[in-house]
């Protein structure tokens, strides 16, 4: 039987996005504060589960985000905004590391939430 995490967080900041440009000093000071807040969000997400299993082998994640509008959403822009989340997870103690080796991403979904705008990541252990 596999285990089954599922965390909430909000969406994660546009300055997050690959495809955010940050040419400025200012903005690249502002995109750092904003992983580095997400990056945490994240952890202590992880943390309050209280997984006593950890870390485990190898996980497999899937990320879905709730917009407030429909619209065309890119995949690798989606993926690439949740670095910092990935990191928290990491930094939580889930896996060694983010690599592929560690952490399988599988393709994101997306749904229309427009009261409660978020990313919900199901994280599932994988075992040799």
């Amino acid at each position: 039987m596999s285990e089954v995490v599922l965390i909430v967080l909000p969406l994660p900041n546009s300055v997050l996005q690959p495809n955010t440009t940050v040419g400025s000093f200012g903005g690249r000071m502002l995109k750092a504060s904003a992983s580095k807040r997400y990056r945490r969000l994240a952890c202590e997400a992880m943390e309050a589960e209280r997984i006593e299993t950890l870390p485990w082998p190898k996980c497999s994640v899937k990320a879905s985000f709730f917009n407030k509008e429909k619209r065309r959403r890119d995949e690798d822009n989606a993926i690439g905004s949740l670095k910092a989340a990935y990191d928290g997870l990491v930094d939580a103690g889930l896996v060694a590391d983010d690599d592929h080796a560690h952490m399988r991403r599988e393709s994101p979904e997306f749904y229309v939430d427009r009261d409660w705008p978020r990313v919900m990541l199901s994280i599932t252990r994988i075992d040799p």
